[in-house]
């Protein structure tokens, strides 16, 4: 890679590290296990860096490669572990729910969806992503995301905890 290709790469990271890594830390619900997703997407992206840059949208193309990469590490771990059928209990609204146990329950609730839903619920309304803009990272239709965020969140309002945060978020209701 030439310096002025690298002092670019450089740059994006510097730029959009903090934010991949939050997005990966929705899709994955672990802190260690998103900074080392969004490593893997960075490197992928630095060894393709030239065609990256040369895209309509680098950041796309690189939150691509860290979706890609989670369904790669989901499918892999699908094999070593298998989700329990239910999340733990989480206490309700009017128990005085905390900022953490709200996060807890919506990573536990979001860790229970098939990677390809977390991953539209996660940029549709974690990033604010248009439906088109979703379509276009995950390489599908605005018709299928449109339908895998709605069951997306018709599964996540299933889980006990959820209703309440959901509804304060206004995502209550259909979309």
């Amino acid at each position: 890679m030439q310096a002025e290709q690298e002092d670019r790469f450089q740059e994006f990271v510097r730029a959009r590290w903090s934010h991949l890594v939050r997005t990966a830390y929705l899709l994955t619900g672990d802190a260690h296990h998103a900074e080392d997703l969004t490593q893997t997407a960075l490197a992928k992206a630095y060894r393709s860096w030239r065609r990256v840059s040369r895209s309509d949208n680098p950041e796309a193309y690189v939150r691509r490669m860290l979706v890609n990469c989670n369904s790669d590490r989901f499918r892999k771990r699908r094999v070593a572990e298998s989700l329990t059928a239910a999340p733990p209990e989480v206490a309700g609204r009017d128990e005085a729910v905390s900022w953490a146990d709200e996060r807890s329950a919506l990573l536990t609730a979001l860790a229970g969806l098939p990677p390809r839903q977390r991953a539209v619920v996660v940029m549709r309304y974690w990033e604010d992503l248009s439906e088109a803009e979703v379509a276009d990272v995950l390489g599908c239709s605005p018709g299928t995301v449109k339908s895998q965020a709605s069951k997306g969140l018709a599964k996540l309002r299933t889980y006990p905890g959820l209703a309440q945060i959901m509804d304060a978020a206004g995502q209550g209701g259909s979309r």
